[in-house]
């Protein structure tokens, strides 16, 4: 006689799954529970390829569980809904992002911040509460919780909502939160990656004006020509950085890698604000000093609630704010994975999963 367990995650899936360190991603036959009272069941056509998802294919931050499949860039369309589902019905257009859960009781998710519940649960390489690991949209279908599904309006391509659920939040989330979204604004933008390029786009829809700042020159043309950024700092060149001190209303810095903080604290006014979106592997060295003259303040910001990501998206298809993507097919996942780690992306990969995620494969 089948457990509870069993019966409850018996929905045959077909995606692509890591099975160790090496991160190679290769098809995978698993279940997902079946569709519950508040449950929304979704076919998935697109999927967003984001840095996490390379950084715990490799098992990165030491806690992957294997075998994993990633993806929390999901778009797709619903295909059956628990009876107590209120909010969507079949055929309705939804996303799903960095969270497939959380604890619901916590300040935190009172106030629509799910994302910085201390008992969430990430769409892939996590476990549920019975146990049970999450498996993200590298695959055919997903089963979430009603709570954590996005409506994605209408005229918004589904191939480019995709990643706005994680880039688009990660970046939006802090300049509203922060007070960086009203018109007339200076805001800097460190890094012209699948973060930095969201960010310049939210923030001129903002009405702000835009410069990035980087240590390429050759993004310069990139940035002012393509992206509509207003202006182009090379943060190695110490004249340009000194010419640009206290201009500042915030500073979105989306840079991975380690770098100096000191020199964009500089180029803050006072009171402005200096966030963190991007995760260096490690310390970075700050000078309270720097931040005390002027009452700077430096922070941070992770993804965001289901409330505000539901507002990003529908912000971003009212001004027409839509990631640079890379449409790819699933046979091609691992050669992207290996550009991604080159940075060799403008700006982001998305999967057709739809079109070429066949149980064959």
């Amino acid at each position: 006689m089948a457990t509870q367990a069993e019966v409850e995650h018996s929905r045959k899936t077909f995606g692509w799954a890591a099975r160790d360190t090496s991160g190679i991603l290769s098809p995978f036959n698993f279940s997902r529970r079946q569709t519950g009272e508040t449950d929304v069941a979704l076919k998935v056509l697109y999927c967003g390829v984001c840095h996490t998802d390379l950084s715990m294919i490799t098992n990165k931050w030491a806690s992957s569980i294997y075998p994993l499949v990633p993806g929390h860039e999901i778009v797709g369309v619903v295909t059956e809904v628990g009876s107590k589902v209120q909010k969507f019905k079949v055929g309705d257009k939804v996303g799903v992002g960095y969270l497939v859960d959380s604890c619901r009781s916590c300040q935190n998710c009172d106030d629509n911040f799910e994302n910085y519940c201390p008992n969430y649960i990430m769409t892939s390489g996590a476990k549920y509460i019975d146990g049970t690991t999450t498996h993200g949209g590298f695959s055919d279908s997903m089963v979430v919780e009603e709570r954590f599904v996005i409506s994605i309006p209408d005229g918004l391509p589904l191939d480019a909502a995709a990643p706005l659920l994680c880039a688009g939040i990660t970046v939006y989330s802090p300049l509203k939160y922060y007070g960086l979204d009203k018109p007339g604004l200076n805001i800097g933008v460190v890094g012209l990656g699948g973060l930095g390029h969201m960010a310049v786009k939210f923030a001129k829809a903002f009405g702000a004006t835009v410069t990035v700042i980087s240590t390429s020159p050759n993004k310069k043309k990139e940035a002012i020509e393509h992206l509509g950024a207003h202006s182009f700092l090379i943060s190695r060149d110490q004249d340009q950085m000194q010419g640009a001190l206290g201009t500042m209303d915030g500073i979105i810095d989306t840079v991975s890698a380690i770098h100096p903080l000191l020199p964009l604290i500089g180029l803050l006014k006072s009171h402005g604000k200096l966030v963190m979106v991007g995760i260096p592997e490690k310390p970075l060295e700050l000078s309270v000093f720097s931040l005390i003259l002027g009452r700077k303040t430096i922070g941070g910001s992770l993804v965001g609630g289901l409330k505000e990501t539901q507002e990003m998206i529908d912000f971003a298809a009212k001004h027409n704010v839509k990631p640079d993507i890379e449409v790819i097919t699933i046979d091609y996942v691992n050669t992207a994975m290996e550009r991604l780690l080159k940075a060799d992306v403008k700006y982001r990969f998305v999967i057709d999963i739809g079109n070429t995620l066949k149980s064959s494969s």
